[in-house]
């Protein structure tokens, strides 16, 4: 194998609010439960199923922490690029060693997009809300031209 590759992609809406902690480092920590689901016809009886998953994600990315924090409440939709991490712990009631996997964003090869709309038609979308700090002579531009100033 020439190398590895850990990575998760989810869209799902939260299950509850975010938990925000400060860590002994006294930078803050952002948890959220996020479910996702699936949902499809019984061959056998024609009922409606579905089966729905939950993911502890862990969020150590200073900025990622402060759009949580400000905008994601229960019941929001969004997609998150993170990588799986299992951590070990003991379980002071038995003091038998327990183990967690979560997803954790953090560093640069992480990302929240929150999906939901803020409201009349206004798109909270993270790519989106940058784009909005360019000029705006930039965004009405047409890049129809583009192509020609590629070098290959």
């Amino acid at each position: 194998m020439a190398g590895s590759l850990n990575k998760v992609l989810l869209i799902g809406r939260l299950g509850a609010d975010p938990e925000i902690k400060q860590m002994v480092n006294g930078k803050n920590v952002a948890r959220l439960s996020l479910a996702t689901s699936q949902s499809w016809k019984d061959k056998s009886t024609g009922e409606r199923k579905e089966k729905t998953e939950w993911h502890r994600v862990v969020i150590f990315n200073e900025g990622l922490v402060n759009i949580v924090q400000q905008y994601l409440k229960k019941g929001a939709n969004i997609y998150i690029e993170g990588q799986l991490s299992t951590r070990k712990w003991k379980d002071e009631a038995s003091g038998q060693d327990k183990y967690s996997t979560e997803i954790v964003l953090q560093g640069y090869n992480s990302s929240l997009t929150m999906l939901d709309s803020r409201g009349k038609g206004e798109n909270s979308n993270l790519v989106n809300e940058n784009k909005s700090s360019l000029p705006k002579e930039n965004l009405n531009q047409d890049n129809s031209d583009l192509d020609d100033e590629i070098p290959f």
